[in-house]
């Protein structure tokens, strides 16, 4: 009981205001209930070293058997009435039996037998009387579990072949898995050589992975200082940029064709209008001496 007021003490010292007020709490009703359970067998409530958790624990534990304890106090005063009620009516039908001669020092052996297999055949059915519609009732009762039962029988029976298929085609894929297992390790005895070879050709590899990785700096640097090479001039950028020229070509070419027409022509403008009317005058004397030309053919006497 120290202990319990040492912890509550501790509580209330070390925890939060609410939170303390709530464990001491559920402490006094675990201490109330633990004090009425070792009464009740006149003992005395151990010590017990109790932290949150446990209280906790107890406190549930408290609370379930006190509701528990509260239905059975309502329940058992129902009890006690059937069961002197049945008692009550045992004692009439026994003395009624006495009175027609039927009671049990008047039956034979055989017949208490009798009597005694039909109550424990209405016992096991379930039923409360031994009419025989009440047998008939149980009777069916039974049949109708008797066919669930046959049912879930051949349900449970067909997944037990399905399970049965399924595990012997897991027991063949095993018997295959081990044959393979078996195969792979005497074939490993025979590949480690190889394997052995691999792996210094692959040391080889990476030396010379790293010589030639060397070797192409090494180039790199010297193609840098003599030609000025840089990362960004590569086959794909002058495949671009001779795609671009092309590009500028087609798009410059109609210019220039017209940038020709204009290169006989002189470059001042008085020249270009003495030019333009010796032009002229030739083109008057052609069409003059087309004119001649045509009227003497139009003149000329007929052969």
């Amino acid at each position: 009981m120290e202990s319990m007021e040492t912890l509550m003490a501790s509580l209330d010292s070390h925890s939060s205001t609410s939170s303390a007020a709530s464990d001491a709490a559920r402490l006094v009703e675990v201490q109330s209930w633990l004090s009425s359970l070792f009464d009740q067998v006149n003992r005395q409530v151990p010590d017990l070293t109790l932290t949150r958790a446990s209280i906790k624990h107890l406190h549930s534990l408290a609370s379930l058997s006190q509701s528990r304890s509260r239905a059975a106090a309502i329940v058992a005063p129902d009890l006690r009435q059937k069961a002197a009620e049945y008692r009550a009516e045992a004692a009439r039908i026994r003395e009624i039996l006495s009175s027609a001669g039927l009671g049990r020092e008047h039956l034979s052996p055989s017949a208490m037998s009798s009597a005694q297999a039909v109550a424990e055949v209405a016992n096991l059915v379930g039923i409360r009387d031994t009419e025989t519609s009440s047998f008939v009732v149980a009777n069916a009762d039974l049949v109708l579990r008797k066919t669930e039962v046959a049912e879930k029988r051949i349900n449970v029976q067909r997944e037990s072949k399905m399970l049965l298929e399924y595990t012997r085609k897991a027991i063949t894929k095993l018997a295959e898995l081990k044959k393979l297992l078996s195969k792979f390790e005497n074939e490993a005895a025979l590949h480690e050589e190889q394997m052995y070879r691999w792996q210094k050709n692959l040391a080889m590899l990476d030396e010379k992975e790293r010589q030639y990785n060397s070797q192409l700096g090494n180039y790199k640097q010297a193609l840098l200082n003599r030609a000025g090479y840089t990362s960004d001039i590569n086959h794909g950028v002058l495949m671009q940029m001779a795609e671009d020229k092309k590009d500028y070509e087609k798009k410059t070419k109609p210019i220039l064709d017209t940038l020709r027409s204009y290169q006989d022509l002189p470059p001042d403008k008085t020249l270009a209008a003495l030019a333009i009317e010796d032009k002229k005058r030739q083109y008057a004397a052609a069409e003059k001496y087309l004119e001649d030309v045509l009227g003497l053919c139009l003149n000329a006497p007929p052969l």
